[in-house]
C-alpha cells in the first residue's frame, strides 16, 4: 500500500462489471451509463430495424400512387376523395419518421454483484441513428441511469454514445454523482478487521475515437472528478486510518485509447478478436490532487466449436505508476478479472489475469458456461518483496447459467457462481463476462 500503511484490501469498491477507466470508487460510477448505453443499443436494435422496414413497405401511400393510371372515371372518383387524403398521408409519413428515427427505452434492471451488493438500476434512454442516411454506424444513444443497492450505495449518471460518419467517429461522454460504500481489510495488527468507508462525489468523462484503418480506433480521453472519503460508524479501534480519509480530492486526467474489434457480434462473439489499450495520466498541472499514471490492456479471442458451442479466451493486465491514492490502484476482482474474488480484497500496483470460458446454447433460450483461470498481484514499490508470494497467484473457477433476453442480438442475462482462493461469489448481470 502507498503512504507507508500496512497492506490493506478493498471490498465493495466498485462495480464488478466495469473496467474502462482508472480504479477509484467514484470513477466506477462513470461507467454505469456507458455499460447500459451499450445495453440500450443492444436490446432495441430490433425495434429500430422494424421501423426502418416500415418505410419501404407498401401501404396506403403506394396504393394511392397506383390509382394514378386507371381510366378517367376512376380518376374522377379519386379526385372526389382527394381532399381527405392529403390529411391522412402526411400523418402516416410523420408516424413512419418517428418510428424510423428512434425509440424510447424504460427498464428497471436488477443487479447482484459481490462489489456493491444487490439492487436495481433504473434506466431511461433514447436510441436513434445520428443520421438517417447513415446505414453503417450503429445506433447512437443518450440516457440517464440510477443506482440503488442494499449496501447503501446510491448514484445517477447522464451520458451518451454517438456513432458518426458511417462509423468513422465514436464519441462517448457522461456525468455521474453518487456515493459508494465499501470496506477495506487490514493485515498485521489489523488482520481480520475491516474498516467501512463511504466515498461521495461526482465525475465527468469524455472520449473521442476515430477509425484509423484495419478496424482500429484511436483517440484522446479526458476525466475529472471530485470526491470525499469518510469512515462510516463502526466499533473498529485498531485499524490504521488511510491518509485519504477526510480529504476532498480532485482527480483529473488526460489519456488515450486504442481498440480493435473483429467479432461480428460484440454482445455474443462466436469468432474473431477484441483488443483495447487505455492510458490515463493524472497530474497536478491539470488540477489533480494526486499525480500518477494508469495503464490497462485486454485481449480476447473467440472460437466457434459448432453452431451452439463457443470457446472464449481473455487476458488482462493493469499497472499504475506514480503516487495514486489507495483506491486508484488496480483492484483484483473488478471487470470479472477474475470471478470468485470480491472486488477487491486484493489491490495492487500491477495485476494480471487470464481465463478460458466454454459456452453452450441450450433449447428454450437457456445456456450453460464453465470457466476457469488464474491471476496474480504484485504491489510494487517498497512492497515489492513483501507481497510477491505464491499465495498471491490467485486461481478461479466456476459455472454459470444464461438466458437470452434478445434473440436477434443474442443478449444474455447471466448468473455466475465462482470459487476463488478466499471464498466464492455470485454475480448477476447482462452480457457476457468478456
Amino acid at each position: 500500500m502507498v503512504h507507508g500503511h500496512k497492506p490493506i484490501g478493498i471490498h465493495n469498491s466498485g462495480l464488478q462489471e466495469t473496467d474502462r477507466s482508472p480504479r477509484s470508487g467514484i470513477s466506477a460510477l462513470i461507467h454505469i451509463i456507458l455499460v447500459f448505453g451499450g445495453l440500450w443499443i443492444l436490446l432495441n436494435r430490433p425495434a429500430i430495424a422494424q421501423g426502418q422496414q416500415q418505410v419501404p413497405d407498401p401501404g396506403t401511400g403506394s396504393g394511392t400512387q397506383v390509382t394514378s393510371s386507371p381510366p378517367e372515371a376512376a380518376e374522377k372518383s379519386e379526385q372526389t376523395k382527394a381532399p381527405p387524403q392529403p390529411e391522412t398521408q402526411p400523418q402516416d409519413k410523420k408516424n413512419e419518421k418517428r418510428v424510423r428515427r428512434g425509440a424510447i427505452v424504460v427498464a428497471p434492471i436488477p443487479i447482484s454483484s459481490p462489489a456493491i451488493g444487490s439492487g436495481i438500476v433504473p434506466v431511461l434512454g433514447y436510441i436513434f441513428p445520428f443520421s438517417t442516411k447513415d446505414k453503417v454506424s450503429p445506433p447512437s444513444v443518450v440516457g440517464v441511469a440510477g443506482l440503488f443497492t442494499n449496501d447503501g450505495s446510491r448514484g445517477f449518471a447522464v451520458g451518451g454514445q454517438l456513432y458518426l460518419k458511417e462509423n468513422t467517429y465514436r464519441i462517448t461522454s457522461g456525468f455521474v454523482h453518487g456515493n459508494i460504500n465499501y470496506d477495506i481489510y487490514g493485515n498485521g495488527i489489523a488482520a481480520g478487521l475491516k474498516l467501512p468507508l463511504k466515498q461521495t462525489g461526482e465525475a465527468f468523462f469524455a472520449e473521442f475515437l476515430r477509425r484509423i484503418g484495419w478496424k482500429f480506433f484511436a483517440g484522446p480521453r479526458f476525466m475529472t472528478g471530485r470526491s470525499v472519503l469518510t469512515v462510516r460508524p463502526n466499533s473498529v479501534s485498531r485499524f490504521p486510518i488511510p491518509t485519504e480519509v477526510g480529504l476532498h480530492s480532485t482527480l483529473t486526467a488526460i489519456g488515450a485509447q486504442l481498440t480493435r474489434d473483429t467479432s461480428l457480434n460484440r454482445f455474443y462473439p462466436t469468432g474473431g478478436t477484441f483488443f483495447a489499450f487505455t492510458s490515463d495520466f493524472f497530474s497536478d498541472a491539470l488540477g489533480s490532487k494526486y499525480s500518477f499514471q494508469s495503464y490497462k490492456t485486454t485481449f480476447s479471442k473467440y472460437w466457434s466449436l459448432s453452431g451452439k458451442q463457443v470457446l472464449a479466451y481473455n487476458a488482462f493486465f493493469c499497472a499504475t505508476g506514480g503516487s495514486p491514492p489507495f483506491y486508484a490502484n488496480c483492484i483484483y476482482g473488478t471487470s470479472n478479472q477474475l470471478r470468485g474474488y470480491t472486488a477487491g480484497r486484493y489491490f495492487t500496483r500491477y495485476m494480471l489475469a487470464t481465463q478460458l470460458e466454454y459456452r453452450l446454447e441450450l433449447p428454450k433460450r437457456f445456456g450453460l458456461v464453465g470457466f476457469g483461470g488464474v491471476g496474480g498481484v504484485i504491489p510494487g514499490g517498497s512492497q515489492l518483496f513483501q507481497r510477491v508470494q505464491s499465495s498471491h497467484f490467485l486461481p478461479s473457477g466456476g459455472v454459470g447459467l444464461r438466458f437470452q433476453l434478445d434473440k436477434k442480438n443474442h443478449v444474455n442475462l447471466r448468473a455466475d457462481f465462482a470459487q476463488g482462493r478466499d471464498g466464492h461469489t455470485f454475480g448477476l448481470a447482462i452480457g457476457e463476462a468478456f
